[in-house]
């Protein structure tokens, strides 16, 4: 086990000596991505490749590959040549297995609409400021993710009654003393029927950067229990022991006040994620006309969306946004709401979600050392001209 300090120091120095060596080792942004111009991303890290989205792009109920974030812990690997890939299925299971893509593809396929978050997006937000990388907004897409489930190809390796979770790891580059990013989840999850072997992502193959020829998809957990570039599945009699499982990607049982120290033993590690919203335009600090069409999304994990509410007065009134048709269980919800404004001047404007599990956004953000599950009210201000 190491510190996240120590972590922070040892990735550093690793990506140093290998970027003098491999100076454009996995640094090549795919072709779908486009990092200047009116439709660029916003680069986070260029330590790993680390992209977000800018909020203005999130109208779409299905976020296009180019706009939709990406996260690495890791080097990207090289592009796998699927001829070479194994995926390999053992621990606790009765006949371990080794498949080929062509073998995944054999198995019934299923199709789920799911957003993928990552568990800092926010962390940018908190005061004092955290380590780790500095999300803003636009760390979460909403995709259609296709695939066998996770559940049958358990099944075909004849799933132990011992096996308690299911671990992951992938083809990341693993630098140095930095241990190997490794997730696990609990078998319930891992037995959902909406929790898949992901290999295509908008009805397409999945492109390099969003872990090609296959990921997890675990619908409506924070972004990391969806491994990428999957190479093996282990079933294990408890949860993983690893860096990325404790003390990383936890939450503390008692958060305490912004720049305490939290013991790792009084926390849990993050699963679901929770309610939050978005307002995607008008974009942040745009001059606008009085009458302003304002548009967003909202999001909940495992829960529905069941209403979305905008302030322009500071949080002293709140008006109910209209949401859109489009609805799927681990999706996020659009929502619209035309506003005039009073008289020409500058505006914050708020939204808060609230969800089918009673929980509403709140006005401030639970502090945790980590700086995950930022989702505080959404706001942005604007000019408004006669």
């Amino acid at each position: 086990m190491i510190s996240r300090r120590d972590f922070v120091r040892t990735t550093s120095g690793a990506i140093a000596a290998v970027g003098a060596m491999h100076p454009l080792l996995s640094w090549a942004v795919d072709n779908s991505y486009n990092i200047s111009g009116k439709d660029r991303m916003v680069v986070r890290s260029s330590q790993f490749l680390d992209l977000e989205m800018p909020p203005e792009f999130a109208t779409s109920w299905i976020t296009p590959l180019n706009h939709f974030f990406v996260r690495n812990h890791m080097l990207a690997p090289d592009p796998i040549d699927v001829a070479d890939w194994r995926l390999n299925v053992a621990g606790s299971v009765e006949h371990p297995l080794s498949l080929t893509l062509s073998d995944l593809q054999k198995f019934e396929q299923h199709t789920v609409v799911s957003i993928i978050e990552c568990a800092g997006n926010g962390r940018g937000f908190f005061r004092p400021q955290l380590p780790g990388i500095q999300w803003g907004r636009g760390a979460i897409g909403n995709a259609q993710f296709s695939g066998p489930r996770l559940r049958d190809v358990l099944q075909k390796a004849g799933l132990k009654d011992s096996g308690k979770h299911v671990m992951f790891r992938g083809a990341d580059v693993v630098l140095g003393k930095v241990p190997p990013f490794i997730r696990s989840i609990p078998i319930e999850k891992a037995l959902d029927g909406d929790t898949l072997l992901a290999t295509h992502m908008n009805g397409q193959p999945l492109i390099h950067h969003h872990g090609f020829p296959c990921r997890t998809l675990t619908p409506g957990w924070v972004g990391s229990a969806s491994c990428k570039w999957l190479t093996d599945i282990k079933v294990l009699d408890k949860e993983f022991e690893g860096n990325f499982m404790k003390p990383g990607y936890r939450f503390p049982n008692h958060p305490g006040k912004p720049g305490e120290a939290i013991n790792p033993d009084d926390t849990y590690p993050l699963t679901a994620l929770t309610v939050k919203s978005l307002i995607a335009l008008p974009a942040e600090s745009q001059s606008n006309n009085r009458t302003i069409h304002l548009q967003g999304t909202a999001w909940a994990g495992e829960a529905d969306i069941t209403r979305v509410e905008l302030s322009t007065d500071g949080g002293s009134t709140w008006k109910p946004a209209k949401l859109g048709h489009d609805h799927a269980k681990y999706a996020w919800r659009l929502w619209s709401y035309k506003w005039k404004a009073p008289r020409s001047g500058d505006y914050t404007i708020l939204s808060r979600a609230t969800d089918s599990q009673g929980r509403t956004q709140p006005a401030t953000p639970v502090w945790n050392p980590s700086g995950y599950l930022y989702n505080t009210y959404d706001q942005v201000k604007i000019h408004v001209q006669a």
